[in-house]
């Protein structure tokens, strides 16, 4: 693996190949969502996903990144990823340097249109997990995931899908938070790899 990122180098480096946050494409549905990949700058960087808890009505159990549905008071969708990563686990918003938008996505599953945004954190962050959401905050360093992420299809419905996978310590990511994440690593690779 190649050198590890600066936190100016990956800033830089992640806000050149990112499309800017005020340029990402809208989804043209009544309720769309919004995620945050949250990015935190230690000298080795790592990402902050959720596991959503059991009794959730939509995605149980399942490892994702904050975010959530469009509500009537969001400016746009970054106004929804943020305000969600406040809700779920407690990060301000003025916390978080926005460095731009993913590829909008639509979930498998449910048809939902999710729009991914990535911002760093500062080292240290503190999390305040909302227990009526989230069971449990988990951290992986970026070279963790790159390592042992590997390619997957599974069948629904009489249909076959295939995307990626990354399973670490117990816990298995899939689905659209993989397509998000993997689109991430690919950029990641690109520059730092």
């Amino acid at each position: 693996m190649g050198a590890v990122a600066t936190d100016t180098a990956l800033r830089d480096a992640l806000r050149r190949v990112l499309t800017p946050p005020d340029e990402v494409p809208q989804p043209d549905v009544a309720r769309p969502a919004a995620v945050l990949l949250p990015l935190v700058e230690d000298p080795e960087p790592w990402i902050v996903f959720t596991k959503r808890t059991e009794d959730l009505p939509r995605h149980p159990g399942e490892i994702s990144f904050p975010g959530g549905m469009r509500a009537a008071g969001d400016a746009d969708l970054l106004a929804t990823a943020l305000r969600e990563s406040h809700e779920e686990l407690g990060i301000a918003p003025d916390a978080v340097d926005v460095l731009g938008g993913l590829s909008p996505l639509q979930t498998f599953t449910t048809g939902t249109a999710i729009v991914p945004f990535v911002g760093t954190l500062a080292a240290g962050p503190v999390f305040t997990a909302n227990p009526a959401e989230i069971a449990e905050v988990l951290e992986f360093p970026v070279h963790r995931l790159l390592d042992v992420e590997r390619p997957m299809a599974w069948s629904r419905d009489d249909r076959t899908y295939w995307g990626h996978v990354y399973e670490l310590d117990g816990h298995t990511i899939w689905g659209a938070t993989a397509r998000i994440l993997n689109e991430f690593l690919e950029l990641y690779r690109k520059e730092f790899t």
